[in-house]
């Protein structure tokens, strides 16, 4: 576990938006991100905080010229496949969606996962309705010259609650961490 310092270094993007790693105080507003994004299975503000605190290295955020966070990424690398980032959720505010932060803040944090830790594959879950994650994973992958797989990982079935669609698992790679 670490935990982000505020002096760690930031990418800048455009309109004024960097994208560095997450801080304990950026939970609020992460749950604030999820909970508007309309797409994200809201999870408590209490995990939000819990995940600034115990997976900063594996977050990122996006700030306005402010210093506000305006998008997200939360990720873990698998215990059982250490060189694998799970990205858990991406989240970008409405006023910010489709200028690039979210591909942006996946770029940033596999890049500084790969540096911290080494990285051959991202891995995650989109559900079959959520055509802008299908398209901002499958774009990463064009960037970084990777393959993309899908399968069910989860049917609608595993859920506890009706409506929920199936989640199919992404696994893009293999990566070359030196390249990211």
């Amino acid at each position: 576990m670490t935990t982000a310092q505020t002096t760690a270094p930031t990418t800048p993007l455009t309109g004024g938006v960097r994208v560095g790693p997450a801080e304990i105080e950026d939970g609020a507003d992460l749950w604030r991100i999820a909970r508007g994004s309309g797409e994200l299975d809201l999870n408590s503000p209490y995990s939000y905080l819990l995940w600034c605190r115990d997976f900063a290295d594996t977050t990122a955020v996006a700030r306005d010229a402010t210093g506000r966070p305006v998008g997200f990424v939360t990720g873990y690398l698998r215990p059982d496949a250490p060189g694998t980032l799970f990205v858990w959720q991406v989240a970008v505010e409405d006023s910010h969606r489709g200028s690039g932060v979210a591909g942006a803040l996946l770029d940033a944090l596999s890049a500084r996962v790969a540096a911290e830790h080494g990285l051959d594959r991202v891995e995650a879950t989109v559900t079959p309705g959520n055509l802008a994650s299908d398209r901002m994973f499958r774009s990463y992958a064009r960037r970084h010259g990777a393959e993309v797989t899908r399968e069910v990982l989860f049917p609608a079935a595993s859920f506890p609650t009706a409506g929920h669609e199936a989640e199919v698992l992404y696994r893009i790679g293999p990566l070359d961490s030196a390249a990211l």
